[in-house]
């Protein structure tokens, strides 16, 4: 690993720079990427011991870091982020609010379905607000031209990651593109995908802890010239790192059980975009099919 000669001038750059880099890096260096990446405004404003703690490093950890690019210590790289926070171009801190509610739950009564139906929709409410923050638009358009190009789309989730995977499968056979859903059945993964090509796509749904049968999938596409979406909760998980397009989702965890509800939102967009911007194209042909001159 060798250190910056200069360091990132903005947060964006810093990002950009840690994506590139993450594979060179220490699995330590890893863990605290990982959570720069995820975390922005608590590394923005946390101090060196609460960073340490989140991240399971020590302190000195943290300034080899900063150090390895390009910054005199960790209070420099931190300045970016606070930067970031002063001209507004950094969302609300997901993560915080997220501890935040975690704490409020702690001693309410776990008998009561209503006071349990709340703290489900309260959770999730919040992790769809910041969905709508961390999913840009031109992250969606990519992952809707990619749809849009494939010849056919190959859909993959396993565990926790199946329903979603199932849904978009099941939504893009409705929406008259031509889909493959990978089940895995008789741990047939990758001879489902034999005939994948450069012309497809392969839609992966992966979250901490990484599906080992996905990310053998994935990397089975990128060798074959394949492109990936990725729908994973980090930018720098297994199935992301190679992707073409990565969509983030952090979904609400509410006593330890994860949900799935902005995965699904964001699997509804996902497709219900594709269908009209599918229909607009099918209706500007059939237009300019009509407007030329019958052949005599």
């Amino acid at each position: 690993m060798t250190d910056l000669p200069n360091p990132p001038k903005t947060a964006e750059e810093l990002r950009a720079a840690i994506l590139q880099r993450y594979e060179s890096l220490s699995k330590r260096l890893q863990q605290i990427a990982r959570y720069v990446l995820d975390e922005p405004n608590a590394v923005a404003l946390e101090t060196l011991a609460v960073l340490s703690e989140r991240t399971g490093v020590q302190p000195s950890a943290i300034v080899r870091f900063a150090k390895s690019f390009g910054f005199d210590g960790a209070t420099q790289m931190q300045r970016l982020f606070r930067d970031g926070l002063l001209s507004g171009h950094v969302s609300p801190d997901y993560g915080e609010r997220v501890r935040e509610f975690s704490q409020n739950l702690e001693g309410k009564p776990l008998d009561d379905p209503a006071q349990m139906l709340s703290e489900f929709v309260d959770g999730n409410v919040m992790a769809l607000h910041n969905l709508q923050k961390i999913v840009g638009r031109d992250e969606l358009s990519r992952a809707v031209r990619l749809i849009a190009q494939a010849d056919t789309v190959y859909v993959t989730g396993v565990r926790r990651s199946f329903p979603v995977a199932a849904y978009l499968a099941y939504s893009l056979h409705q929406a008259d593109k031509k889909a493959s859903f990978i089940d895995s059945i008789g741990g047939m993964a990758l001879q489902q995908i034999h005939a994948i090509s450069p012309r497809d796509l392969l839609i992966a749904v992966s979250y901490h802890p990484y599906a080992e049968e996905t990310v053998r999938l994935v990397e089975a596409a990128v060798e074959r010239g394949c492109k990936v979406l990725s729908m994973s909760d980090s930018l720098v998980s297994p199935v992301a790192k190679p992707a073409t397009q990565v969509l983030q989702v952090r979904e609400a965890e509410i006593r330890k059980f994860r949900s799935l509800s902005a995965s699904m939102c964001l699997a509804q967009a996902l497709v219900i975009s594709y269908a009209f911007a599918a229909t607009q194209q099918a209706n500007k042909t059939t237009l300019k099919k009509k407007s030329q001159p019958a052949k005599k």
